[in-house]
């Protein structure tokens, strides 16, 4: 016997297979300039050979900073076909964010879209770190523009095959506790993605057009947009910055049959289809990222004549672990039911050290496993070891799962608010309040308080045109919540704070209204 495998894969075979089945079709679309699957392929085999005279070579990691554009493509899948490793990076980090992601990945190279150099270059200076730019009009001091350098290079023939547990990528969790960490990627584990995903689970052909708006730096554009998109060979429609009546707007235009969002994308939708009577010929949406209220889901089939099909996952599960399956009727509020080959349980949330699975219908932590983990936190072994126990995947998520294996979240494990020694879930108050119809859309968190450990409160974004006050909204969710459950301050906002993957940060919520005294807006319980 021997442990010697002699198999190989890569993620960039997604992008030169398709060239070769569907060279005339197209891959991307950004504004009206369009790019066939076998010119994408052309451009990127130069791609690769520019960065393979710059020096990239197997297993090196290389950073990329670029929006929702052709070169996001381009880019990514050179430093895969050249065996290396892609860090991608959150477009709207600082310097110093930059400068970390840079020195703990280990990166020898960045490569940054232009408009983005006033941070990325500060960044990669700090950390010594060589610049490549894309999207620059006109030459800069003292960084080379890869167009360029690719014109003269001499094109590579084909992807360097790696081993399927080789590392492919290192994307950054947002980082909600500590600095960021970096999830590592395997090739087997983002190509399985792809076949999964296509084979039994989503709704998704080759003559389907996909609104790219999903940050393709995120592991939800990446994989479900970009690498299962193009596996498809389906048309992807870049948008480089989201906005409700851009995204209208381009849905429409460009005849897009698949929407692919987080529900603050939906909300925004919704919010733009108030100022047109135009609608898209969308004929399946998909939604992750947060849990989408169940008001919303009903807005927008009345409103698109389209339903949105939930699912579940995260970074370090490549990401998807569960979903509402196509050729099955979705269950409205569920993430869904595990996906091939991947295993999603219910277990004990207070154990730490090892992992006692739930029967059905019991409240804990959703637990994952099958090949879309992650390969480890780089650098992190001890982080690695509390997040995989026993071969599960902690996430952190609390949830149940029924008899049928649908899966539904009650809430993240640290978002959970604990009022005179009650179990209040935040997305459960979020639901009651984004039912009202002056509300768009809704964010609970606790704040410290002296006498009940925490107070429940509540931002709340209103919809156009929309006339009620605070105290009005609270009054309403206390007709329809247990005492312990409604808010007692509700805050009414212009809009709530997102990450570059369109999640709200309640954290920044916490920290705002933290330090101010939690003033009743409806009667005490």
């Amino acid at each position: 016997m021997t442990d010697a495998s002699y198999s190989t894969l890569s993620v960039a075979a997604i992008l030169k297979e398709s060239a070769e089945r569907y060279p005339d079709g197209v891959a991307v679309a950004v504004g009206q300039t369009e790019t066939t699957y076998s010119e994408l392929w052309d451009q990127t085999r130069s791609y690769a050979g520019a960065l393979r005279k710059a020096g990239v070579d197997d297993g090196h990691a290389v950073a990329m900073l670029i929006p929702n554009v052709a070169d996001f493509a381009r880019v990514y899948y050179a430093i895969l076909a050249l065996g290396a490793i892609v860090v991608p990076i959150h477009a709207l980090l600082k310097s110093d964010e930059i400068e970390y992601v840079l020195r703990d990945s280990g990166a020898t190279l960045l490569i940054c879209a232009a408009p983005l150099l006033g941070e990325g270059a500060k960044g990669a200076a700090k950390a010594g770190v060589p610049v490549l730019s894309v999207l620059s009009p006109d030459p800069i001091d003292g960084i080379p523009q890869l167009e360029a350098l690719a014109a003269v290079a001499e094109p590579i023939r084909t992807y360097t095959p790696r081993q399927p547990s080789d590392t492919a990528t290192i994307l950054y969790t947002s980082g909600t506790t500590g600095k960021p960490k970096g999830a590592m990627g395997s090739h087997l584990a983002l190509v399985e993605q792809t076949s999964t995903l296509l084979l039994s689970t989503f709704d998704l052909q080759s003559t389907d057009t996909i609104l790219g708006c999903l940050p393709l730096f995120h592991t939800f554009g990446q994989t479900c947009t970009l690498n299962t998109g193009f596996r498809a060979g389906a048309r992807i429609v870049m948008l480089p910055r989201f906005d409700g009546d851009t995204a209208l707007r381009s849905l429409i235009d460009n005849e897009c049959t698949i929407m692919m969002g987080v529900p603050t994308m939906y909300i925004a939708l919704l919010e733009a289809a108030k100022k047109t009577a135009e609608r898209p010929k969308l004929r399946y949406a998909v939604s992750g990222g947060a849990s989408l209220p169940v008001a919303v889901i009903e807005r927008f089939r009345a409103e698109f004549g389209v339903e949105i099909y939930e699912g579940y996952g995260l970074t370090e599960t490549s990401p998807v672990a569960s979903f509402n399956h196509v050729g099955r009727p979705p269950r409205a509020g569920s993430i869904g039911q595990a996906i091939w080959g991947v295993e999603v349980e219910i277990a004990k949330a207070d154990v730490e050290d090892s992992i006692e699975l739930l029967p059905v219908d019991e409240l804990g932590e959703i637990v994952i496993r099958g090949h879309n983990l992650m390969k480890g936190y780089l650098n992190l072994p001890e982080e690695s070891a509390k997040a995989v126990v026993d071969g599960w995947f902690r996430t952190g998520d609390l949830g149940t799962k029924d008899a049928d294996g649908y899966i539904w979240i009650v809430d993240r494990k640290k978002d959970m608010i604990l009022r005179n020694g009650y179990n209040v879930y935040p997305r459960e108050v979020e639901e009651v309040l984004v039912a009202h119809p002056a509300v768009s859309s809704a964010a609970v968190f606790g704040v410290a308080h002296d006498v009940h450990g925490q107070e429940i409160m509540a931002a709340v974004v209103l919809a156009p045109g929309a006339d009620v006050d605070a105290a009005s909204l609270a009054e309403y969710a206390k007709e329809k919540l247990a005492a312990y459950k409604y808010p007692r301050r509700v805050e009414i906002v212009t809009a709530l704070p997102l990450g570059p993957s369109g999640k709200v940060l309640k954290r920044e919520l916490v920290v705002i209204y933290e330090t101010e005294k939690v003033v009743a807006v409806a009667p005490m319980a």
